[in-house]
């Protein structure tokens, strides 16, 4: 196994069925619920574990997951509000080193717990022409919606096999 990528690197589905749909966003739904079991009870020296040399430790991972959702959810609302926009892409690893990366696990648990309710609700309810809808990086790649949404299922799962990883003794 590639401890970089413990589910596998993430394959961007392009014929989504309703039940894909439905999977994923059941998965982004419980991330918050499963990451805060997995983390809730861990000391300092565990928080600073990692799933391979020269990765993210456990601390870094969590708050990662939130900033990289927090910027999944406003992509997806760009869709829905603007013509397939040019979303931001940012600097995770300079990101990772930014201050606030210091602060203990439990607000970016609760800050993910909040963003996910807020998300899947919106999720749950939009309509097939919706899920359609599209944005696009920088490099023009685009990306519909509803692959956005499997994109950041994989994205969870992803980083809380790492943590899994990590805590493994």
């Amino acid at each position: 196994m590639d401890n970089r990528y413990p589910i596998g690197q993430f394959e961007c589905p392009n014929e989504v069925q309703k039940k894909d749909i439905q999977m994923w966003i059941k998965e982004i739904s419980t991330l918050p619920s499963r990451l805060n079991a997995l983390t809730v009870s861990l000391d300092e020296i565990k928080l600073t574990k990692t799933y391979r040399e020269n990765s993210w430790n456990v601390r870094q991972l969590i708050h990662h997951i939130v900033d990289s959702h927090l910027n999944g959810y406003m992509r997806i609302n760009l869709a829905l509000t603007e013509e397939n926009p040019v979303v931001k892409t940012y600097e995770e690893s300079e990101w990772a080193g930014l201050t606030d990366y210091n602060l203990p696990v439990k607000v970016s648990l609760q800050l993910l717990k909040s963003l996910h309710e807020r998300w899947t609700y919106l999720l749950e309810n939009l309509t097939d022409t919706q899920l359609k809808r599209t944005y696009q990086y920088p490099d023009g790649n685009k990306m519909r919606i509803e692959q956005s949404i499997a994109l950041y299922a994989w994205h969870g799962n992803h980083h809380f096999a790492h943590i899994q990883l990590a805590l493994k003794d």
